[in-house]
Formats: C-alpha cells, sequence, structure tokens
C-alpha cells in the first residue's frame, strides 16, 4: 500500500510499522490518500484546536473544503482528541461547545463526511492507516468482480 502525504501537511504521520510506503504529493482535498487513487478517497488529520479553528473563524473555508470532499467516494475527518474534549469545551476558544458538537454532526449530515475522534495522535495514525487499508480493500474486491464478470462475459 502506498499512502500520499499532502506535501503541505504539517506534522505529517510516518506509518513507521504498517509495512507501507510513503510518498509526498498535492492533492486537491485532505491530507493523506492513496496514490492512484487520489480522486477516490482521503482522510484530513485535524488536532482540536484546529478543528475549533474550522469550526469558527475558518468555517467557511472548511465547508468549501468539506464540499470538494464530498466528491470523493470516501471521506473521513479525523481528529486526534476525544469527543469529550470537544463536547466539554476543553480548548482555547469562546466557540461554543455544543456549537461546536452540532456542527459537526451537521457536516457529517450534510456533506456525507466522517468524523472520528481517535483520542490521540497515536490512535488517529492508526485510524488513518486502517481506514485507507479498507478502503483499498474494498476497491480491489470490486476489481475483481468486474474483471470475474467481464471474464465470464466473454
Amino acid at each position: 500500500m502506498r499512502i500520499v502525504v499532502d506535501s503541505r501537511e504539517q506534522l505529517a504521520f510516518a506509518f513507521t510499522g504498517y509495512g507501507c510506503e510513503v510518498e509526498p504529493g498535492a492533492l486537491a482535498v485532505g491530507d493523506y490518500s492513496l496514490a492512484g487513487l487520489t480522486d477516490k478517497v482521503a482522510v484530513e488529520r485535524k488536532s482540536l484546536a484546529d478543528l475549533v479553528l474550522c469550526l469558527g473563524r475558518e468555517r467557511d473555508r472548511f465547508q468549501r473544503e468539506l464540499q470538494r470532499a464530498a466528491a470523493l467516494q470516501a471521506f473521513l475527518v479525523v481528529v486526534e482528541a476525544p469527543w469529550s474534549d470537544l463536547a466539554s469545551g476543553n480548548y482555547r476558544s469562546q466557540l461554543n461547545a455544543n456549537s461546536a458538537c452540532q456542527s459537526v454532526l451537521a457536516f457529517s449530515c450534510r456533506y456525507r463526511v466522517g468524523f472520528m475522534f481517535a483520542g490521540d495522535r497515536t490512535e488517529a495514525e492508526r485510524i488513518t492507516h486502517g481506514y485507507l487499508r479498507h478502503y483499498l480493500r474494498s476497491a480491489q474486491d470490486r476489481l475483481q468482480a468486474i474483471v470475474k464478470a467481464h471474464g465470464s462475459a466473454a
């Protein structure tokens, strides 16, 4: 598995110990994707502070990113914090905790985007790798089904 890391990603995951290759690239949406499938799947990594900023002051920019992400087959926002930190307002911002939580839920519904609160950076990396691995396996299964159907039609 070859994971593409957006060249603008700060503090990129190394995926050490996962048995995959990591290569830099320019992604139109998200921070991580799969080589050859960057127009199909992506993962956006957020620290809690970054997410709160995206739910407040940078909301319009974040919504535009989510609109672009909705065109992908699969997109996940992975947050390097537990949901309870967002829900309790355990962050440095005046953003109301209930408003922040409701925004995440609304964005999830409106843009068909998953949000996964990983608890910490290590788990966020594990989730990112797992999500991309499962997407790749599903894509391989779909391709095999197409090849099988085409082979039996000939």
